[in-house]
């Protein structure tokens, strides 16, 4: 196209239709992806601080009394401080945007998604270690950190991100905007 302004003509490309929805879409896939991989991330940080501290406690790195019969109870401990490792992570990095005003009940909120995946991870090393006898160190890693870690994301994620972060769930940012009480201050003439 080409149009006269002021003397010189100025040429402009045509607009594609339906290029706004090739913007849009291509950006909930940029944004989504970036949720994804963050999340997975801090996953992982999390996970070396589970996976580390259960073998430390079977094994008894932090002093006599190793929990080498109690795999359950080294798991509990050893989730509880990924879990808050976990939430920090992405409260301040994978869903800085969507954090709450309500940092209580967010937490609140994470921690039973958090508890429901330990829950699956606990079910898969409980069904390992004691329904079908795998006693090895290694098969109750399998069972928590391979199978239950693996079916526990996923659980964990798609609540995390519908549920406690999701935009539903944000309280709207409250403004005062001063009103003007004078008729000169709108523009108003009398």
């Amino acid at each position: 196209m080409m149009a006269f302004a002021g003397g010189m003509s100025v040429t402009s490309a045509p607009r594609r239709p339906n290029a706004g929805w090739v913007a849009r879409l291509r950006s909930r896939w940029s944004n989504g992806l970036r949720t994804v991989l963050s999340f997975g991330i801090v996953g992982l940080g999390g996970m070396v601080i589970d996976v580390g501290v259960f073998n430390a406690l079977r094994l008894g790195v932090f002093g006599h009394g190793a929990l080498i019969d109690k795999p359950l109870t080294a798991a509990v401990i050893s989730a509880s401080l990924a879990i808050v490792f976990n939430w920090i992570g992405n409260r301040f990095w994978t869903f800085r945007k969507q954090r709450r005003a309500d940092v209580g009940r967010e937490l609140l909120e994470y921690g039973a998604v958090a508890m429901l995946g330990l829950g699956v991870g606990l079910l898969c090393l409980a069904v390992s270690h004691y329904l079908l006898g795998l006693h090895s160190i290694a098969a109750d890693n399998i069972a928590k950190n391979v199978v239950g870690l693996g079916l526990g994301t996923v659980v964990r994620f798609t609540l995390s991100r519908w549920w406690v972060w999701g935009a539903t769930r944000r309280r709207p940012v409250v403004v005062a905007v001063p009103v003007p009480t004078t008729t000169a201050a709108i523009g108003i003439e009398r």
